[in-house]
């Protein structure tokens, strides 16, 4: 059986350069860069923020957890 409270959630992390430049308003890039991994909910229940290459800047960003 599953366990109602998993340990381990996925995440999606999105690049925070390409939100404040206004891409979705803009339409001057071709999207917005997203990674998909897993944290542990009870060692970092703080919103995660990792560096990550974003292809859209061409640059390694910040790249902040978002809610699905």
């Amino acid at each position: 059986m599953a366990k109602s409270k998993d340990v381990r959630i996925t995440i999606i992390l999105e690049c925070t350069a390409c939100v404040r430049k206004g891409v979705r308003v803009n339409r001057l890039s071709k999207g917005i860069s997203r990674y998909t991994t897993q944290k542990n909910r009870f060692n970092t229940p703080n919103p995660l923020e990792l560096r990550k290459f974003c292809p859209y800047c061409y640059t390694h960003t910040i790249h902040g957890e978002i809610k699905k």
